[in-house]
């Protein structure tokens, strides 16, 4: 298994740059798992593919605006930082654009481009992995001085960050939204209640891990970041009761399939409520033990989220899947249309 075996080749048109006016107007492709056989709808009609008794599970970490951008009173030169991991009130690791001209114990003030506030920071330490730690001198509110950070792909300006979050979004962590629950309204929810379907919520908090590209030749070589998640009784209650009845428990998201794989692993079969690290990578080969079905987007070539849904419905149905969605004009990536995999 090589990574370039993920690879495709995706019109640049297709990159969904605007999420759609309604979210629930996506376009929905089926594929079955175990023969390949895709099946056109839209989102809103997704209850056609569910039935009474399925479980699903949400991931409901919140976007924080985690971006810092503006430039350096010290140089003048523009600055940008992506705060991935906080470690204290003022302490976070971080990403920061040409953060190799930067030396370490370096002292910044950043004007934020609003030109209105200014922050103060030091580079404590830079990682082998490229990451930086760095100090802030005071203790910092994100909500005024952050930005919802956007993929880089996303080229156009976002008017409402809200549409980076989805509408069940809970518990602050994330520095990218968990994209397949973007698609959910609450008469949505509603429709898929109707019929029997159960919810349950957890919360992995989604960091560089699962964004990072895989550089390695051999996929297997790949480390995960960890990424922090949390499980509470109602959760687990639900999910080992769906699995011990033979229902189905569909992840909305590949970060949720992360998540209670992890999970299962980590305590045997039975999933038990806790907290920790996910540092789990799942390729094609795996053996799912909670989850039978996934609701997500379509990914970046090469991705460790392609890998994971090919190890769901195999790499030539995935493959074939995603040839057919762009000879058909699907919307990619995080803004982009849905996949339901059963």
């Amino acid at each position: 298994m090589q990574t370039s075996d993920f690879n495709y080749d995706l019109p640049e048109e297709l990159i969904a740059q605007n999420p759609l006016e309604k979210r629930d107007r996506s376009r929905l492709m089926l594929l079955n798992k175990s023969t390949g056989e895709i099946q056109h709808s839209k989102f809103n009609d997704i209850t056609k593919f569910l039935k009474k008794n399925d479980l699903l599970v949400f991931n409901d970490s919140k976007v924080i605006q985690a971006k810092l951008k503006g430039y350096s009173a010290n140089n003048k030169k523009n600055i940008e930082i992506l705060l991935t991991e906080k470690i204290d009130s003022k302490n976070w690791k971080c990403l920061i654009k040409n953060s190799k001209k930067i030396p370490e114990n370096s002292e910044i003030k950043i004007v934020l481009h609003s030109g209105k506030i200014s922050i103060d920071l030091k580079i404590k330490k830079k990682l082998q992995d490229g990451s930086v730690i760095i100090e802030f001198f005071d203790e910092v509110n994100l909500n005024e001085i952050g930005e919802v950070p956007i993929p880089p792909y996303i080229k156009t300006h976002l008017e409402n960050p809200q549409r980076y979050q989805t509408i069940y979004a809970k518990h602050d962590g994330s520095i990218a939204a968990p994209t397949a629950g973007l698609h959910f309204t609450e008469n949505i929810l509603k429709q898929i209640s109707s019929i029997g379907v159960k919810f349950a919520f957890v919360t992995l908090h989604i960091g560089i891990g699962t964004f990072r590209p895989v550089y390695s030749r051999n996929p297997t070589k790949h480390q995960m970041h960890p990424e922090r998640w949390q499980i509470d009784q109602s959760a687990a209650n639900k999910i080992n009761t769906a699995k011990q009845n033979g229902q189905r428990v569909i992840a909305v998201g590949t970060t949720t399939t992360r998540l209670l794989e992890n999970s299962i692993q980590e305590s045997g079969q039975i999933l038990e409520p806790g907290n920790g690290l996910a540092r789990n990578f799942i390729l094609p080969g795996y053996k799912f033990k909670v989850v039978d079905g996934i609701i997500t987007n379509f990914h970046l070539p090469k991705s460790t989220l392609l890998m994971m849904v090919s190890a769901m419905a195999g790499k030539e149905n995935i493959l074939s899947a995603y040839k057919n969605a762009i000879e058909n004009n699907y919307r990619f990536y995080s803004f982009g249309d849905s996949m339901l995999i059963i």
